[in-house]
């Protein structure tokens, strides 16, 4: 029997910063992985090999695909109308994939940690069994068991998935050729962004949301300048809109819909149906059931506040606890838990997680909504920046969207920052970590930016809640 300081299930994002954090404390550490290309171990969890990673691949080569084709003359370019080489389009997607996952390979074998290839089931407080594809079994013993086994996609009763003609996010990503039309089953921020991907290189896209507004508890008045900007794109949306069924016809698919407000049915067809409906933990076959490990009722472990169960020695981090399921938070829990269990005193603010949604526009959002505030009584304040209004936005045909800050009326600390537009993601950091610093709107609107850029709209969103914004 292997010993070890710690084994963890999963080698995705929560997975693997925690398990290279725990080797750099001097722990002794094995990591538990399944996922095989039947030659080596493929790690990086549901984010590397089809989430995060490959959509930015499609959704950046797609963007420069659009680009060329409309609106580079514009700028003075001209060029034949581009063909579109999909194979080609996939194996770059592929080769990105393909190089961070051996990325993390190499960070495994630098940091001294042990991988085992297989599938792992907990069989006691301090046990591992780890069974590989040939039905080999290894038992490894360890001090703390760390669960990372991440999420699936949600799925939809009496739809069955093909990941041909009915697919999740995974088989959205694999698509041999541009459907005609792509009906998305939720309008959340995973079927936008594949929706984007193939409404630039062709494809007809209607979303189907059963709430009343798209990327439901994001801020309104960034949804409403999105969905806005989506539609200019060609995007359909029916919302408030119940899916009955999905059904075969021939080559199509046909989608009964319902609408909520009056039950009133309609049918759709399309070429390919996407269910974005959210994802689920998987927590299936570890063996948390013998092992009386509590979980909620939506499935996920419940965790103390130093992510362990109700079972001593026994952890779990990212998407399989509580909190938005987001890679970024599963690796500072990683981090977090790794310095815990080596003695030190980590903290987590949950306060301060960023998210993003990677369309063009972009969006990124740190920290409250005004209904939030509402809701908990905060007396606030407002300041919105357009980048219309923005000198490198113009010049760069970026001018869609705002900034929007929200501060405390009384504190002037800065509670929010909700971003519609070019380069959002890359901009919201600087909102993170003012925010996790407790800076007041006054402390960024008197830090100098560097002009022209795109991040002067924070600034300028910072001015203007207190009405003193310079260009507008």
């Amino acid at each position: 029997m292997s010993e070890f300081d710690i084994v963890v299930i999963g080698t995705g994002p929560g997975g693997y910063v925690c398990a290279i954090r725990a080797a750099q404390l001097g722990l002794s550490v094995a990591v538990v992985e399944k996922r095989t290309d039947g030659t080596k171990v493929n790690h990086g969890g549901t984010c590397l090999n089809v989430g995060c990673i490959p959509s930015k691949a499609l959704l950046h080569a797609s963007e420069k695909f659009h680009e060329i084709s409309n609106g580079i003359a514009q700028m003075g370019i001209k060029v034949t109308k581009p063909k579109l080489d999909l194979a080609s389009m996939q194996a770059f997607k592929d080769e990105g994939v393909k190089g961070n996952v051996d990325g993390i390979d190499f960070l495994f074998k630098k940091n001294k940690i042990t991988v085992f290839a297989g599938t792992g089931v907990i069989t006691g407080k301090s046990a591992v069994e780890v069974t590989d594809a040939s039905g080999k079994k290894n038992a490894l013993a360890a001090k703390n068991i760390i669960i990372a086994t991440g999420s699936v996609p949600a799925s939809l009763p009496g739809i069955e998935v093909d990941e041909k003609h009915i697919v999740t996010s995974t088989g959205a990503l694999e698509l041999k050729k541009v459907p005609g039309h792509l009906v998305i089953i939720g309008g959340g921020v995973i079927g936008l962004e594949l929706g984007s991907v193939w409404r630039r290189l062709g494809a007809q896209v209607t979303v189907v949301e059963y709430m009343k507004q798209i990327l439901p508890g994001m801020d309104k008045d960034v949804v409403k300048q999105f969905q806005r900007s989506l539609k200019k794109q060609g995007f359909t949306f029916k919302l408030s809109s119940k899916v009955v069924s999905v059904e075969k016809s021939g080559r199509k698919q046909k989608i009964t819909l319902e609408a909520v407000k009056n039950q009133k049915q309609s049918e759709i067809e399309a070429d390919v149906v996407l269910v974005a409906i959210g994802r689920i933990p998987y927590t299936q076959d570890l063996g948390l059931e013998d092992l009386g490990v509590n979980k909620d009722n939506r499935g996920r472990i419940d965790v103390d506040d130093h992510y362990q169960t109700n079972v001593e020695g026994i952890y779990a981090i990212g998407d399989v606890i509580k909190g938005p399921m987001l890679a970024h938070k599963a690796e500072d829990e990683g981090v977090a838990l790794a310095e815990h269990l080596a003695g030190q005193q980590p903290h987590v603010n949950y306060d301060v997680i960023p998210g993003v949604v990677y369309t063009q526009p972009e969006i990124a959002t740190v920290g409250a909504t005004e209904d939030q505030l509402i809701e908990q009584g905060i007396a606030y304040k407002v300041g919105k920046f357009p980048f219309m209004a923005n000198g490198r936005a113009r010049v760069s045909h970026g001018t869609e969207g705002f900034v929007k800050l929200l501060a405390d009326a009384a504190t002037d600390r800065v509670l929010g920052v909700h971003i519609v537009g070019s380069n959002a993601s890359e901009m919201i950091g600087e909102a993170a970590v003012l925010m996790e610093f407790g800076g007041s709107a006054e402390d960024l609107a008197r830090t100098c930016h560097a002009h022209p850029t795109l991040s002067e709209a924070i600034k300028e969103a910072a001015l203007a809640s207190d009405g003193r914004a310079i260009h507008i």
